[in-house]
């Protein structure tokens, strides 16, 4: 089932991006729900949860695993910031290096983050080869978000960064997408989108994407 929220909700979600940056209270009292559509997901379900976040919490039975340990990067600052405290960090690894066996966790989860990655379609296809279930990803939507105004990414240009293995250890948004294009770039890499839902019911500045274990025998590009 695709969801797609009604036009009111979409214009709410709109206005949230101005809080991206704003107050500290209003953020939280926001981020403190629950996402509903998540969490039919994955509730009762044990996963990983690449670059947890302690002011984007998700409720979820999961290994939070973080590229860095300490606590004093910038995002863990932003954390305690707007929230009191950071994350507990259980695994130091790469978010799409993970170092777990094929099926071993019943999902992946991640918010915000695979932006960050310069190769999108690598950090979908490991998380594909760790996840039994699902991989669910909320992503930023560039038209709710600081990336306003920017250029969509061509899928063109995602699958030549993952053909040659494009990495940079630049941290920024590598790539700038709507749902609709988020959509096309799974489809051109082969994996199997079974819902999504646009905007996102936990801040509403992104959107969420379910894909399915069934695409751990994709190979995008």
């Amino acid at each position: 089932m695709k969801i797609r929220a009604p036009a009111l909700a979409r214009r709410t979600a709109a206005r949230l991006g101005d809080l991206y940056f704003g107050s500290r209270t209003v953020w939280r009292l926001i981020t403190r729900q629950r996402s509903k559509f998540v969490s039919g997901y994955l509730d009762g379900l044990k996963g990983i949860e690449v670059g947890a976040a302690s002011h984007n919490r998700f409720y979820l039975d999961a290994l939070n695993v973080d590229r860095y340990a300490g606590n004093d990067t910038t995002y863990k600052r932003y954390e305690r910031r707007m929230a009191l405290r950071a994350a507990r960090v259980d695994v130091v690894a790469p978010g799409d290096d993970l170092p777990f066996d094929d099926d071993s966790y019943d999902f992946v989860f991640s918010s915000h983050v695979i932006e960050h990655f310069p190769d999108p379609l690598n950090a979908l296809q490991e998380w594909v080869r760790v996840a039994r279930h699902y991989v669910i990803v909320v992503a930023p939507h560039r038209d709710r978000t600081f990336d306003a105004g920017r250029p969509l990414t061509p899928v063109s240009e995602l699958l030549e960064r993952h053909r040659t293995r494009f990495t940079s250890n630049d941290d920024r948004h590598w790539s700038v997408w709507t749902c609709e294009s988020f959509l096309e770039m799974c489809q051109a890499g082969g994996f199997h989108v079974i819902d999504y839902q646009d905007p996102d019911d936990k801040v509403g500045n992104g959107f969420t994407i379910v894909v399915g274990a069934s695409s751990r025998s994709s190979d995008a590009g």
